[in-house]
This record gives structure tokens, sequence and C-alpha cells, in this order.
């Protein structure tokens, strides 16, 4: 499998990803639009962040930072998250258990 072959989906307004799943998790290379947010939300997969470019602000439960290239997110299940997307960026996120609504 190549990531490149893979088609992107617009999962929600400005964020195109391309998904992979295994048995048990889901990982996603995200594009996202300058400017796109997601809104605060939560779900029971835990949930890791990684930017890979751009810079990304992130609120975790009640924690507003903004992430740059090279930054890690640890998402605990359940727990309120939203972002936006302060420049253009690339983004991966993995999730456990596999995030079946994105297959």
């Amino acid at each position: 499998m190549k990531l490149a072959e893979i088609p992107s989906k617009e999962i929600m307004p400005g964020y195109h990803g391309k998904l992979v799943h295994g048995d048990s998790i889901s990982w996603a290379f995200w594009e996202v639009e300058e400017g796109a947010e997601v809104p605060q939300h939560q779900h029971h997969h835990e949930q890791i962040m990684h930017v890979i470019e751009g810079r990304f602000e992130f609120t975790l439960d009640t924690d507003t930072q903004v992430y740059f290239p090279g930054d890690v997110v640890v998402i605990p299940s359940n727990t309120p998250h939203s972002g936006k997307a302060i420049t253009a960026c690339k983004l991966m996120d993995v999730f456990s258990p596999v995030r079946e609504e994105y297959k």
C-alpha cells in the first residue's frame, strides 16, 4: 500500500484525511486548510496527534496551546478537545480502537 494511492476524504470542512485501518487502530494523515476548526468533542477512542507541518491551536480539556512541527499530544479517552489550524497544517493521528465511522 502506498499513502499516495489512498483516496483523501473530507471528514469535516477543511480536514482532508487519508486513513489506514488495522484490527485495533486507525491511522489518519490530515491536510488541514488554514482556519479550519474542529469543534469541541470527545470520544471513547484514545488518540495521539502529531504535528508534521504548520501551527495548530489545540485545546485539551481546558488547556489551550499552539503546537508546532514535531509536537505530539496524547488525548485520553473521553477527554474534551478541539482545534484550529492557524496555518495550513499536516497532522497525523492514531486512534485506538478503530474509528469505524472513518472507514
